[in-house]
């Protein structure tokens, strides 16, 4: 049993999620205590509450402390399957950082895995929906790692109602490392503004002091 103290580093939500995928991966369980003990409200809120279901569902894994406001969690997982999953956070929060946890076990199932997830699409420290799609999916193929991405309803904070759908094909013994130690030349550049419930002028406003800051 692997045992982490949550209030390492910055004590945020990330080592639970990280926690989590290795987890899966690996099949070591592990104990984590002082969940987020570095964020003004510690312990698992929504988002990471649905994180550990999410994976518990993925795995099989048996867990004690899934409930909100936890600060201890035990996660043994067990066999990654692939299936047809349906994840929802149920408030703004993110449902990408959802998708990233469960993203990599998945690639080690023995068929493609269909999800549907709901939450909050592009949230103030989360990754946002575009991305993962337009950065984080392209590096991963180049790794051998397979998915295809699909946004079919934009989730701001706090209202939320977002959804994406993703399908996730196994990467079998395909995945190949590779070295990203240089930036390369830049090709392109272009900006979007989204701004629901709000006149289309301020898009516009936000459009014009990036283009002015870009040159």
């Amino acid at each position: 049993m692997i045992e982490i103290d949550g209030a390492a580093g910055e004590g945020g939500g990330q080592i639970l999620r990280t926690a989590l995928a290795l987890s899966m991966c690996t099949g070591q369980p592990f104990t984590l205590t002082r969940i987020r003990a570095g964020r003004a409200k510690p312990g698992l809120m929504r988002q990471h509450l649905t994180c550990v279901n999410a994976a518990a569902e993925v795995c099989a894994a048996e867990v004690d402390g899934a409930e909100l406001n936890a600060q201890s969690l035990r996660f043994t997982p067990g066999q990654v399957r692939a299936g047809d999953y349906h994840f929802n956070v149920g408030t703004a929060g993110s449902c990408t950082l959802v998708l990233q946890t469960v993203w990599p076990a998945l690639l080690m199932a023995d068929a493609p895995s269909r999800l549907k997830l709901g939450g909050g699409t592009h949230n103030p420290m989360a990754p946002p929906f575009h991305f993962l799609a337009r950065s984080y999916a392209p590096l991963m193929r180049r790794l051998g790692a397979n998915a295809e991405l699909n946004l079919r309803r934009l989730g701001f904070y706090p209202a939320g109602g977002g959804e994406i759908e993703v399908t996730i094909w196994p990467a079998g013994d395909t995945l190949q490392p590779f070295d990203l130690d240089g930036r390369g030349a830049r090709l392109e550049g272009y900006a979007e503004c989204f701004v629901p419930a709000l006149p289309r002028s301020v898009a516009r406003r936000e459009l014009e002091h990036l283009g002015s800051a870009l040159g």
